[in-house]
């Protein structure tokens, strides 16, 4: 009979060392493309639109089937993650997107545009559901939630970086150059993350005990450092779940609370951030204004994921990510009053506190507060499930977005939002377990 591994308790026990860091980077690498990725299309849309090289209703497919891609690549990626493991999955993903890209710099026409988005969208979606939950998986509980945190600061630096880079490159050379830089480092990355180990918990959750022990040893190694590691406490042990189980309390309710907190923040972002160039457009601003407005607001997006990283340790997620929804209502509420053109200076201030809300709950619900919310079993699927209706959700947004701005402009766009953070706020509330300072294996058999 095999023996037991106790991957979990030997990981959750370990200082962190180099291990860590090199797991982070090289991870944390992949995701930065995948951010970049997501947040290429504000301003790639806008002067496709103004060079006449695509129309209105083209963008809003583009945007649509870069969710479809996305909400297949999360839902295949869970199955395949929990069957054929971390490592392969999140190789194969990057290679797609990255491949993709390359194809999409070189369209003829907006069609191939959409057709080689629609293939990135694949890969995209499989990064983020894989990229988390790896990271997981290897990090201690005590400062679980600044690892992955961060590993979302890393991923909105996308924001940042696609807004400068739109800024200095999309009015002097055109949109082709961006698609380039995405595919080029994408493929470097998905290089140099080749000799990623994959997850001992994983391994233990197949039986493949040997396997488990023999990386164990070999990341124990490393983290001790010549040293002596603290003693082991072995947990009580923990009921294996299957599939099905997702459909029974209390993991439906956290299924509930993970699809609906995945479905808010995707629209958040989606639905408007994305959308920011567009609408100072609308407003009567210049396109090179309108990137400029948006690489200052993008500047919030960093403030509000390392803000995240600290409170989600700090004072724990459930009330980080009630917090913070109160605050975007409020300063939702007050930005759909004004003009970027008539008046700069509140949109500017009030909208920096309102992408620094939105934020902190991309960096708490993305990168933490989801992939801690179930089993190692079925970790991925399970999170791959939330994740494919939270893209699902996208899928459509954008031609509600077009309707609202059509008829209510900004002001219904942002009704819209603030209706889904408080359902969040509520379910949150009502159903989410907090996962600060428990180790994963604590945290699948807690009560909310």
């Amino acid at each position: 009979m095999a023996h037991a591994v106790n991957a979990g308790a030997r990981l959750d026990r370990l200082p962190v060392s180099s291990f860590h860091y090199r797991i982070f980077w090289l991870v944390g690498a992949g995701m930065f493309f995948d951010g970049y990725d997501l947040y290429i299309a504000g301003g790639v849309l806008a002067s496709a639109v103004q060079s006449k090289f695509s129309t209105v209703p083209q963008n809003l497919q583009f945007i649509s089937l870069t969710f479809v891609g996305m909400t297949l690549g999360a839902l295949i990626t869970g199955f395949v993650g929990d069957k054929l493991g971390r490592r392969f999955t999140y190789q194969i993903n990057l290679l797609i997107f990255g491949l993709a890209s390359l194809a999409a710099a070189f369209s003829q026409d907006m069609n191939q545009l959409i057709a080689c988005r629609f293939i990135q969208g694949l890969g995209l979606g499989a990064e983020i559901v894989v990229g988390y939950s790896t990271l997981t998986e290897f990090v201690p509980p005590k400062t679980r939630g600044r690892w992955l945190s961060m590993m979302a600061f890393l991923t909105v630096t996308g924001f940042p970086v696609t807004a400068l880079l739109g800024y200095l490159i999309i009015p002097a050379f055109g949109w082709r150059p961006m698609f380039i830089i995405a595919g080029v480092g994408s493929l470097i990355v998905w290089y140099l993350r080749k000799n990623l180990p994959e997850s001992p918990r994983w391994l233990e959750s197949q039986s493949r005990t040997e396997e488990a022990e023999a990386l164990m040893q070999s990341i124990e190694k490393e983290s001790a450092g010549g040293g002596t590691l603290p003693p082991l406490v072995v947990p009580t042990p923990v009921a294996q779940v299957a599939a099905f189980d997702m459909l029974k309390p209390p993991l439906l309710q956290r299924m509930i609370v993970g699809s609906w907190v995945l479905i808010t923040i995707n629209t958040l972002i989606f639905g408007f951030v994305i959308f920011l160039p567009q609408f100072f457009l609308r407003q009567g601003l210049t396109i090179a204004n309108s990137l400029a407005y948006t690489l200052v607001l993008s500047a919030a997006s960093l403030v509000g994921c390392a803000l995240g990283a600290y409170l989600s340790d700090a004072i724990g997620r459930r009330g980080s990510i009630i917090g913070a929804s109160i605050v975007t209502i409020i300063t939702g509420y007050i930005y759909a009053r004004f003009n970027a053109a008539s008046d700069p200076e509140v949109v500017l201030s009030v909208g920096f506190v309102l992408i620094v809300a939105i934020y902190v709950q991309t960096a708490l619900l993305f990168g933490v507060y989801t992939t801690e919310l179930f089993p190692t079993e079925i970790r991925l699927r399970a999170n791959g499930i939330c994740n494919t209706l939270g893209r699902g959700a996208t899928v459509v947004s954008p031609f509600i977005v077009g309707a609202l701005m059509a008829s209510y402009q900004l002001p219904g766009v942002v009704w819209l939002m603030i209706g889904l953070v408080v359902i969040q706020i509520v379910v949150v509330w009502a159903w989410g377990v907090e996962p600060r300072n428990r180790g994963l294996e604590e945290v699948a058999t807690a009560k909310a």
